[in-house]
C-alpha cells in the first residue's frame, strides 16, 4: 500500500500509466471488449465500471491539453447523444481534470484501430453499453497551452 494512492490501482495498472509518455494513449474497456485480440497488453480493473477506472486513472495520469479530445469514446453512430457510460466518465474526468474536456466519439471499427495502438487496454466490469473509452496522458506539472 502506497500513502495518498486510491488502494484501487494495481501495481500493474499503475506501471503502465508511469511508462506512458504524453500523447500516449490507453484502452478503458467494458467487459465485452475483444481485448486480447487487439495485440496490446491487457490488464483488468475487475469491480469497477469505466466511470470508477476512469476516476482512478486520472487521479494520477494527467489528460492532455494539446488535442482536441483527450478522452474518446465508441460510438454508434458519430453524433449521436452520448450514452450513460460516457456521460459518467465525461463526469469524473472532468471533476479529476478541474476543466471542461471535450470527448469525441469514434465508430466501433474506428475505436478498435485506435485501440490497436494504445499503450495497454485495462478491462473493467463496465456492462453498459459502448462503454470503451481512449485516454490520451498529458504533462504535469500542467502546462497550459494558452
Amino acid at each position: 500500500m502506497l500513502k495518498g494512492m486510491d488502494p484501487r490501482l494495481s501495481p500493474e495498472v499503475l506501471y503502465l500509466l508511469a511508462r506512458m509518455g504524453h500523447g500516449d494513449s490507453v484502452a478503458v474497456v467494458d467487459a465485452n471488449y475483444p481485448a486480447y485480440s487487439m495485440g496490446v497488453p491487457v490488464l483488468r480493473m475487475d469491480g469497477l465500471d469505466a466511470a470508477q477506472a476512469v476516476e482512478v486513472i486520472t487521479s494520477v495520469m494527467p489528460l492532455d491539453r494539446f488535442v482536441e479530445h483527450p478522452v474518446r469514446y465508441m460510438v454508434d453512430k458519430p453524433g449521436e447523444p452520448l450514452r450513460e457510460a460516457a456521460r459518467a466518465v465525461m463526469e469524473a474526468a472532468e471533476k479529476a481534470e478541474g476543466r471542461t474536456i471535450d470527448g469525441g466519439g469514434l465508430e466501433r471499427m474506428a475505436f478498435y484501430d485506435e485501440g490497436r495502438k494504445t499503450q495497454g487496454i485495462i478491462v473493467t466490469a463496465e456492462t453498459r453499453s459502448y462503454g470503451d473509452f481512449l485516454l490520451t496522458k498529458g504533462t504535469w506539472p500542467e502546462f497550459d497551452p494558452d
